[in-house]
């Protein structure tokens, strides 16, 4: 069990949101340590936020507003002020700790610790096939629980897959009553059922 798709997405998001792209040669960095994976953004925390106060109920104050609103057209992120809550939640539903949040050298730091990585058998080929219909079905309903606004070419480049894959899982899914279409292709929405 790895760490909640949407919870790390929702972090790198928020490190663009908020970065302070007035310090020049700076950027937004990801490194993935054998125990943990680390959001970097360079910049402070700014409107005198704390990293405790990322946890609790908190107005946002975009450092980048015009970024902060194309991401939220975009259904990057959903509401301001509320990203550190749901990745606290989304971590949580796995039974995983919420990241740490850290001011350091100009930086701040999301730190996430890796579950224990478990070793599993290698698969024989005649197991595959039966396997990977429920996996890409997962995985697409964990991508749609957060982001239903995607499209079968979004999920099939986040997933890499084929779009045939996507649609031929997406069909399944609706057939067996755990995925939705509201609205049209263009403009309408996924609603997971279960």
């Amino acid at each position: 069990m790895g760490l909640p798709l949407g919870a790390s997405r929702e972090a790198l998001a928020n490190a663009f949101v908020h970065r302070d792209y007035a310090i020049g040669g700076g950027s937004v960095s990801v490194a993935r340590y054998d125990d943990r994976l680390e959001i970097i953004s360079i910049g402070e925390l700014h409107f005198g936020l704390t990293p405790e106060a990322l946890f609790r109920e908190h107005e946002s104050k975009p450092w980048n507003p015009m970024i902060a609103r194309t991401f939220y057209r975009r259904g990057i992120i959903e509401t301001w002020g509320r990203g550190t809550l749901k990745i606290a939640r989304l971590m949580q539903e796995r039974g995983l700790e919420p990241p740490t949040v850290a001011v350091r050298e100009g930086a701040v730091v999301v730190t996430f610790a890796l579950p224990a990585l478990v070793k599993t058998p290698e698969k024989t080929p005649e197991k595959t096939p039966e396997k990977t219909p429920r996996t890409t079905q997962a995985a697409i309903l964990e991508l749609l629980r957060d982001g239903p606004h995607l499209t079968v070419a979004e999920l099939a480049r986040r997933l890499d897959r084929s779009e045939s894959a996507i649609n031929r899982a997406i069909r399944q899914l609706r057939e067996s009553g755990r995925l939705q279409r509201i609205g049209p292709d263009k403009g309408g929405h996924w609603r997971v059922i279960r």
